[in-house]
């Protein structure tokens, strides 16, 4: 009965086009290969058979609802959508996404067409802003939108049910300061998911786009991941550097996630991608690395599909997953939630498994929120 309700569900069309960089677009990207009603209806049977969990999203823009950012351009972009965006995950098979505040966003502008950091944090900018964030976002479930999950069980209901839940993130942890405590204060509060590091470098670590202060983790920034291993928060160590990167592997106890990015190659040399042995040091030590569908590389589905089976290449099926960065992401070639069953039916026709494509469209993420959850207790 489960299996016919959510086929139902997946047989939608496309919804409105949306999510340029920032921005909402009135024209998709390319899908750039063919995809025929039959692996059309295999995609749509394969997120009906697995919990589907999109590992980075920012669906809806929630981290600028209310927010007054020095940028003039980030100011006007249309945000508080995440009713649409919820939707489309209840009408397309997502079961969860990891909706992320931007810890750093009042520092952030535009400049030559990407985010840079302006300035600095005024004394207590950083908590205040967080909390904005943080109280929109868990206002999604006082309004009916969207209920938090606090554990892998969660995820798991919802993939039964069919109502998709949020699992709460932060991208970058500029809000803890100097307070540790902060760090039970947002457990607390629902959250379950830390990126260290954004593009303002902090106290924690050193990140991918800017020249190393700590030569790695920080001291602090390993008393960061030793509490939040404790308290059974997911380390996130999208845009740290490799040394940071490295240097959390080695501090944590539990296995730690790399929510968005893409193998560096000959062709696409992007300071945010990883190279070879930056992807094998995740998967030796269990973790995982999110694919990202940014215009990086990519201009159609069909060239992030190859995105995605590198990194399987290199990384192997269980250490993969699907960060889309949807709504904050740079020309993406993936912008909405109707989007999930196209991907999915392209990852079977290029040749993975359903067993493989399962994990990468959501399994492998449920396994590593396992393995946090139990090496916190």
């Amino acid at each position: 009965m489960r299996k016919l309700t959510r086929r139902s569900m997946l047989g939608g069309g496309l919804a409105l086009a949306a999510g340029a960089y920032l921005w909402r677009r009135t024209r998709k990207p390319p899908l750039g290969m063919e995809l025929s009603p039959a692996s059309l209806e295999r995609g749509r049977a394969l997120l009906a058979d697995n919990p589907i969990v999109d590992v980075h999203s920012h669906a809806g823009r929630s981290f600028l609802a209310g927010a007054e950012p020095d940028s003039l351009m980030i100011r006007l972009m249309p945000d508080g959508y995440e009713d649409e965006r919820i939707a489309g995950m209840r009408a397309h098979g997502v079961d969860a996404a990891l909706l992320s505040i931007v810890a750093d966003l009042p520092l952030l502008g535009i400049e030559d067409g990407g985010l840079r950091v302006t300035r600095d944090f005024a004394p207590g900018e950083a908590w205040a802003d967080f909390s904005r964030q943080l109280d929109r976002l868990r206002s999604l479930a006082g309004r009916g939108i969207v209920q938090p999950a606090l554990d892998g069980d969660d995820v798991r209901e919802a993939a039964q049910t069919g109502v998709p839940v949020a699992i709460l993130a932060s991208e970058g942890g500029d809000f803890i300061e100097s307070d540790l405590a902060r760090l039970d204060e947002v457990h607390a509060a629902g959250l379950r998911s830390i990126c260290l590091v954004h593009y303002n470098t902090n106290p924690l670590a050193d990140n991918q786009t800017s020249a190393p202060v700590h030569g790695g983790l920080s001291a602090f920034g390993a008393e960061v991941v030793e509490r939040m291993n404790r308290l059974g928060l997911v380390v996130d160590v999208a845009h740290a550097s490799f040394a940071a990167c490295r240097d959390v592997i080695g501090t944590s106890r539990a296995p730690v996630m790399l929510s968005h990015s893409n193998l560096r190659t000959a062709s696409v040399d992007s300071p945010r991608f990883i190279a070879r042995e930056h992807a094998r040091l995740l998967a030796d030590s269990g973790g995982l690395i999110g694919a990202w569908p940014a215009g990086i590389g990519s201009a159609s589905l069909a060239d992030f599909v190859t995105q995605v089976m590198a990194l399987v290449d290199v990384a192997g099926s269980e250490h993969v997953a699907i960060g889309s960065d949807l709504d904050g992401n740079y020309k993406p070639v993936l912008t909405e939630y109707a989007d999930f069953p196209l991907l999915a039916a392209a990852l079977l026709q290029r040749g993975m498994t359903a067993g493989e494509a399962g994990r990468v469209l959501g399994r492998n993420f449920l396994r590593l929120f396992d393995a946090v959850s139990t090496a916190s207790t």
